[in-house]
């Protein structure tokens, strides 16, 4: 099976975020970028299929040089080859510009199935798995926790409110992956030496037959106007005493100021 995953480099999740001055961006400075958390579950069940019943494992990514590094991780982790869409075209992407260039670079590829995870979780949008398969006219399941090949279709299940769903779809397809899918597996030395010399290559606007105004922030359906940051915690309150002069005070307070009793 000839499989296909999209990933995404993020900001590490236990990274402070600064806010760039005069921008609607972070501030990127020493912030440590990995691959998105969701997208290495798609990794790895990517590669549990190949290793099952053959077949190739091919990374796809958008981002400038830097994002070659996430990529290196898959490719560490199993995958046989990888795509950066390069070119400052590309900057300033929503999930539809972003979804657009990369099923076009799909489009150019040999595969069954495309998996990716059900969000990045840097914007959190949970979109571009599904705009893919849509704008590739195939079926997509999202937010998977279990997948079986089944002959020449996917059985996908994941949960829902108030119980569990099995979802049948033929292949092509495109499967978006939530945490409980799988564990993913630690580079290990030698998939990290191997990862550097396997191909990965760096495919510009030309090359996929889209005009600049199709994609990055000028073939983008919205765009964020501002960012700002959660206001800080207040300073938590101690209650020193005896269990029937406190209870009193802390209910008073969930009542009164929380507003939750």
């Amino acid at each position: 099976m000839n499989i296909i995953v999209l990933v995404k480099q993020v900001p590490d999740t236990e990274t402070r975020i600064k806010l760039k001055a005069g921008s609607t961006d972070i501030d990127r400075e020493g912030i440590n970028m990995v691959l998105n958390p969701y997208d290495e579950f798609a990794v790895e069940e990517a590669i549990k299929i190949k290793e099952a019943g053959g077949g190739s494992v091919v990374i796809i990514t958008a981002g400038e040089a830097k994002a070659e590094e996430a990529v290196r991780t898959a490719l560490a982790m199993g995958a046989d080859r990888a795509i950066r869409l390069d070119g400052a075209e590309f900057a300033g992407a929503d999930s539809y510009s972003t979804a657009k260039a990369l099923a076009k670079a799909i489009s150019a590829e040999q595969y069954d199935l495309i998996l990716c995870g059900k969000q990045a979780v840097d914007d959190d949008s949970v979109q571009v798995g599904t705009l893919v398969a849509a704008m590739l006219g195939i079926p997509s399941v999202n937010m998977v926790t279990k997948l079986e090949v089944a002959g020449g279709s996917m059985k996908a299940s994941r949960e829902i409110e108030g119980g569990h769903e099995v979802v049948e779809v033929p292949t092509p397809c495109v499967i978006t992956a939530q945490k409980g899918l799988n564990e993913p597996r630690y580079p290990s030395l030698p998939g990290i030496m191997k990862a550097k010399k396997k191909e990965l290559k760096a495919v510009a606007l030309g090359a996929l037959g889209l005009s600049a105004d199709e994609v990055g922030a000028a073939g983008a359906k919205s765009a964020v106007v501002e960012l700002s940051l959660p206001p800080e915690r207040k300073a938590g309150q101690v209650f020193e005493g005896e269990a029937a002069e406190i209870v009193p005070k802390v209910v008073k307070l969930l009542r009164d100021e929380a507003k939750v009793v």
